[in-house]
């Protein structure tokens, strides 16, 4: 069976990384972005560089006639899908609950929890054997902010992660007998450009020293464990989760 992906959010960071080791694992990739056309480009070339088929789609996948129009290109430029990885998000500037405006909460829940569910809906309309397909894989990214709720920093962020998680066990459950399996990682500290959107691009070498391992991560290794729970070696795991944070 051809392996066809979507990954959202992969211009950049982890995205970018889990782009190029899909391509390097035989996977046709869609390279979803919001903004940074130059950014997805660059990953375009790479992955295409690797001798697989792969495409740029420009779309937020939080707004349904977004997400639709990306899986009608997927369709007909990529082929059936086989996995998707919900790894678009954000995160809003350090601060406390106190200090949080309504438009920041409604953007953050509508960014990391409405657009994985619309993305993950429509995949299942595609790998479902209900639908035609043969099954398929979906690993949502989340954080080990989940866990750790992220006080006095970005408890909605937190709190939309821990969201996604709960989302993560459902689905796996209600789809599982489907051959459709869902899993999610949950990274910590890792070098991206990410933290820049919370006000603190050095963010992880600052926090270094409270880390267990010492070191932050490095976005190809949350990319290893991402397409490790696509794999077939993964085939016996589903509505589980792979946390990426040096021991936090």
């Amino acid at each position: 069976m051809d392996k066809v992906i979507v990954i959202t959010g992969a211009s950049r960071g982890i995205g970018a990384a889990t782009a190029l080791l899909a391509a390097r694992e035989g996977y046709r990739v869609c390279i979803n972005y919001q903004s940074d056309a130059q950014a997805a480009g660059r990953v375009l070339e790479q992955v295409r560089e690797l001798g697989v088929e792969a495409i740029t789609v420009r779309a937020d996948m939080s707004i349904e006639d977004e997400v639709v129009r990306l899986f009608k290109r997927v369709d007909a430029e990529l082929g059936r899908l086989t996995a998707l990885v919900n790894n678009a998000g954000t995160i809003g500037q350090t601060s406390p609950v106190e200090e949080m405006s309504e438009f920041r909460l409604l953007k953050m829940m509508k960014t990391n929890v409405v657009g994985p569910i619309l993305c993950a809906k429509h995949a299942l309309l595609r790998m479902s054997p209900r639908h035609g397909g043969q099954g398929g894989g979906i690993v949502n990214v989340s954080s080990v902010a989940a866990r750790l709720g992220a006080p006095t920093e970005y408890v909605d962020y937190a709190a939309s992660k821990g969201a996604l998680d709960t989302f993560t066990i459902g689905l796996a459950k209600e789809v599982a007998g489907e051959g459709i399996r869902v899993n999610g990682v949950r990274p910590g500290y890792i070098f991206t450009d990410f933290h820049a959107l919370s006000g603190d691009p050095a963010r992880v070498s600052k926090l270094e020293s409270a880390i267990p391992m010492g070191r932050g991560g490095q976005a190809e290794e949350v990319a290893e464990a991402i397409i490790w729970l696509l794999s077939d070696k993964a085939s016996y795991a589903t509505g589980t989760f792979i946390d990426l944070g040096g021991g936090r």
